[in-house]
């Protein structure tokens, strides 16, 4: 294979920011940089497990180019293409609330930004890659479960319709990796891998913050002024660069795009589980997948990270919250590049008004409604609280919901999502009720059932990532099968059709997986 020519590379980021002058790679704080120079830690046996066929495409790789020997090298960082200018980038970040520092980034390090034939920038990074000067006290690399887990759910989540960076790769190393997977002083050896994960851009609201918080604010305005102008092509059109008319112009869009991710987070169950600021990334997508979750039994307090379960500050039904804070903070990073406060509280403004609208939108969508009214809120309302109450399975009932029949609505219909015989039966009455006064707001829309059950069927989904699923593809791989990973991969290409061929992968959690380690709450080990 000929590989000089596979990629077109165009470094901006490392181009027109400012570089760290130390070319030592040694955990120290970085000051006045936007990134490190860094190279990749070479492995021991570099091994392609799996990839994703259309995150390739988009970067005009083929088959062959994928499972060549030199390219499971670069993509397992013991080699480089043409082109290739690896570093980490320097930010901050508030976590759990309170100011961290100093972060970076600790074990991703970007290979460079290629330009595909369409002309769309993609940021390649390797996640796992050996250690950079942010490492802090870890070791920069990832282990198989982990990783598998985020290239798993980087698709999951694109073909689901939600906003998020991709995956292309996941390489196994041939090395171990010591870890503490629930922080219980056991720690343990773990097959180690590399994600090689892609975006327009990874930028993240913690790089802004650590150079505010430093009285860096030049560095500050160029970081905003380059992010504009390469990320946000559309709005930089709009406005003189430099201009407090374009920076607020790109804060609220910030924002908005911030609050659909949410309204889809919320609509599909999905619940990220570390919603730090360093953790956001300024073009409204999701990233970094650790310790997330989908909801199985509809709790709104719901987090699945251990690190998270007492405070509770990132579960389901506070993220559209958390978001809003985060984005405050972004607000006070930002504050030096303005006169006044009037253009970042209009950003946030704007964040209220696109959340109330996407999720009035989607959920609208999601109970087959044509347009949400005001008193649906109620309705939804009385729903998710009797979804708790009876322990149902958030996913597989809403699937069921489009099969209910608006002339004679049955309980019957839903059974199937609970989890609980015992509270079916207790809750009966009340979703017999509920059912009632959903039929009589359907007969209101006077939309045919086939018509409503198909628009349902696709914004609901029948497939989800769920972590018992995740788990058993994890303890496979590291038995040494691989099969798993491309069967429920497949299957996650198309999260709303019924498949029934896939049925397994539809069921709800299973009993066993109930309180088990990587099934229901997991760590930020990695």
């Amino acid at each position: 294979m000929s590989t000089a020519s596979l990629f077109n590379f165009d470094n901006r980021f490392r181009r027109e920011l400012p570089g760290d002058p130390d070319p030592r790679n040694a955990v120290r704080q970085v000051h006045g940089a936007c990134w490190s120079d860094v190279l990749p830690t070479p492995v021991s046996a570099p091994r392609l497990l799996a990839h994703s066929r259309e995150m390739a495409a988009l970067l005009d790789l083929d088959e062959a180019d994928l499972r060549s020997p030199e390219m499971a090298a670069v993509l397992g960082g013991n080699a480089l293409l043409p082109g290739m200018q690896p570093y980490a980038t320097c930010y901050g970040g508030h976590q759990f609330g309170q100011w961290a520092g100093q972060l970076g980034d600790g074990r991703a390090i970007a290979l460079g930004e290629a330009v595909n034939r369409a002309g769309q920038r993609w940021e390649l990074q390797l996640k796992g890659a050996g250690p950079t000067p942010y490492s802090r006290r870890a070791d920069g690399r990832a282990v198989l479960r982990s990783s598998l887990r985020e290239f798993l759910c980087s698709e999951a989540m694109h073909h689901l319709g939600v906003p998020t960076t991709r995956a292309l790769s996941l390489v196994t190393t041939g090395d171990a990796v010591l870890r503490d997977m629930l922080y219980d002083g056991h720690p343990a050896d773990e097959p180690g891998a590399v994600v090689c994960r892609v975006a327009p851009s990874f930028t993240r609201f913690g790089h802004f913050e650590i150079f505010a918080t430093r009285g860096e604010h030049a560095l500050l305005a160029r970081l905003a002024d380059f992010t504009i102008a390469r990320d946000f092509p559309e709005l930089a059109a709009t406005a003189p660069a430099g201009s407090e008319t374009l920076r607020a112009a790109w804060f609220a869009d910030v924002c908005a795009r911030t609050a659909r991710l949410m309204a889809h987070w919320l609509r599909v169950g999905f619940v990220h589980g570390v919603m730090n600021t360093d953790n956001m990334s300024i073009l409204g997508l999701t990233i970094d997948y650790g310790p997330y979750g989908w909801v199985d039994n509809f709790a709104p307090g719901w987090t699945p990270n251990t690190t998270d379960a007492a405070g509770r500050r990132y579960c389901f039904g506070r993220q559209p919250d958390v978001a809003r804070w985060n984005l405050e903070r972004l607000a006070d990073a930002l504050r030096p590049l303005f006169a006044d406060a009037a253009p970042l509280a209009a950003g946030l403004d704007a964040y209220d008004r696109t959340y109330a609208e996407e999720a009035a939108r989607l959920f609208a969508a999601k109970f087959g409604l044509r347009k949400w009214r005001e008193d649906d809120a109620e309705l939804a309302g009385e729903i998710f609280a009797l979804l708790e109450r009876a322990e149902v399975d958030m996913t597989d009932f809403f699937r069921r919901l489009a099969d209910v029949d608006r002339a004679a609505p049955a309980v019957d219909t839903l059974a199937g999502a609970f989890y609980r015989d015992d509270l079916l039966r207790q809750q009966r009455p009340a979703f017999a009720a509920w059912l009632q006064r959903y039929a009589a707001r359907l007969a209101a829309d006077a939309r045919p059932d086939a018509e409503r059950r198909a628009a349902m069927n696709r914004v609901n989904p029948r497939f989800v990532l769920r972590n018992y699923l995740a788990q058993q593809a994890i303890e496979r791989a590291e038995a040494g099968d691989t099969a798993p990973i491309d069967e429920l991969l497949d299957t996650l290409r198309r999260p709303y059709d019924e498949q029934p061929a896939r049925a397994q992968f539809a069921a709800k959690r299973p009993d066993w997986a109930r309180h088990k380690a990587g099934c229901s709450m997991l760590s930020c080990s990695s």
